[in-house]
């Protein structure tokens, strides 16, 4: 039995515009929407397709936020996660605080392999993995578009700039997922119906570090000025030189 862990993470639905606080100091999240991070989403599927290769698993979903997280940790026993870990902590938390509270997790419950997505749509980080793997001294390999266990191996494909790497690990590891790894999938209701009755084990964080930065300010994207369409090269040309975009 290989126990993997899924670490997910409690977002703001990013299909829906999140604008600032009038002061500048964070997001609005107020009555907004919230979901599984994309990317963490995707490495449950991955995890559960190896156990439906016939791969003996037993699949940890964990997250580290308020206990609204529930929800999403309960979605996550939904998609056929056997158990989840709520830790319970309110305001913000840094990667390495993230990285410390995980490691601790995997310690404890004698996880093998932990599988997370590359990064989350609210802070785009993607530093918590390596810090985990530099804790824990595991082997890591990030951005993975295929996967496959072997023995005491996880065989990893990944996309690079210059083509496709293969990579293979020696349990324990970590492994972070990239878009193309899995699509999750459509959670039908005896799946829902399930997930009410799956254990979900909260703890208080082990370590209270503070925070290692400070939000300056949050504002919105300004808008673009409406593209021109220009009918030849030349004038082409001249509309970058008028803008000083070329000499």
């Amino acid at each position: 039995m290989i126990n993997i862990l899924v670490p997910i993470k409690r977002v703001p639905d990013p299909y829906i515009k999140v604008k600032p606080l009038p002061d500048g100091s964070g997001l609005d999240v107020a009555n907004v929407k919230h979901e599984i991070n994309p990317f963490d989403e995707i490495a449950l599927e991955a995890a559960i397709r190896l156990r439906e290769q016939g791969v003996e698993l037993a699949i940890t979903v964990v997250s580290i936020g308020p206990d609204e997280a529930e929800e999403q940790l309960r979605k996550g026993l939904a998609m056929g996660a056997d158990s989840a870990i709520l830790v319970q902590k309110q305001g913000g938390m840094d990667s390495l605080g993230v990285a410390k509270e995980i490691a601790e997790i995997a310690k404890s419950t004698g996880a093998k392999l932990v599988i997370m997505g590359k990064q989350a749509t609210d802070d785009d980080c993607n530093q918590a993995s390596q810090m985990l793997a530099a804790l824990l001294g595991w082997g890591y390999c990030s951005c993975a578009s295929q996967i496959s266990l072997s023995g005491s191996h996880i065989e990893v494909r990944r996309e690079t700039d210059s083509g496709e790497q293969r990579v293979s690990l020696e349990l324990p590891a970590i492994v972070t997922a990239d878009l193309r790894l899995a699509e999750p999938r459509y959670i039908a209701l005896p799946g829902i119906i399930k997930a009410r009755s799956k254990p979900l084990e909260k703890r208080v964080p082990v370590h209270n570090d503070q925070v290692q930065y400070r939000v300056l300010s949050v504002e919105s994207v300004p808008s673009r000025k409406a593209g021109k369409m220009v009918q030849s090269v030349p004038e082409l040309v001249a509309e970058l030189k008028s803008l000083g975009a070329v000499s």
